[in-house]
């Protein structure tokens, strides 16, 4: 995003999912933050109730594909039918493809229905070799102005982010960070 400008975009892969969902969406309620939540399709079927918490709160959807999918493993239409099945509950404007790799011909396809996000953060809160103070350490060392800053929602993260994810946004918000939300002209 804008470089020039002194703000994050904190975005969430994977959910919803009741293990973590609620917390991430309590945190950012404290703080009064809005995010992006990029939501497996199938998760959102299996939870609708979290994905229409999730909007009424104010938050913004991002498309994930339907089932996690990973773009060098499929032929590009199923890659891209799953993404569009994935739409149909979700409603979204934006896909992040799962593991962040997509083919050229992935993109083509997507690039006609979705903006695509990508991150310049990831805070590798999924790994196993990873601690919560890890993960704030990433945080605190590779954020600069614009930052899109990946965390995930799942049961790999969880238990890491009950203390990395407030502790990562008082840092950021000591460190004058203003939190934004993607706007498109049709926003």
């Amino acid at each position: 995003m804008n470089p020039k400008e002194h703000a994050v975009y904190l975005t969430f892969d994977d959910g919803p999912i009741p293990q973590s969902t609620p917390f991430i969406l309590d945190t950012l309620r404290e703080h009064g933050i809005k995010a992006t939540f990029f939501m497996v399709g199938d998760n959102v079927r299996k939870h609708p109730e979290l994905y229409k918490q999730i909007v009424d709160e104010g938050h913004q959807v991002g498309n994930h594909t339907y089932n996690h999918l990973g773009a060098f493993k499929h032929w590009t239409i199923t890659y891209a039918i799953n993404a569009h099945k994935a739409n149909e509950l979700i409603h979204a404007k934006y896909f992040r493809p799962p593991h962040g790799w997509m083919r050229p011909s992935e993109y083509w396809w997507l690039k006609h229905a979705f903006k695509i996000v990508m991150w310049d953060v990831v805070t590798r809160d999924y790994s196993k070799w990873m601690t919560a103070d890890d993960v704030i350490n990433n945080v605190k060392t590779y954020t600069r102005n614009g930052s899109i800053i990946t965390f995930h929602d799942s049961l790999k993260s969880i238990e890491k982010l009950r203390l990395a994810l407030p502790e990562s946004i008082k840092w950021l918000k000591e460190q004058g960070y203003e939190f934004k939300i993607f706007e498109s002209e049709e926003d």
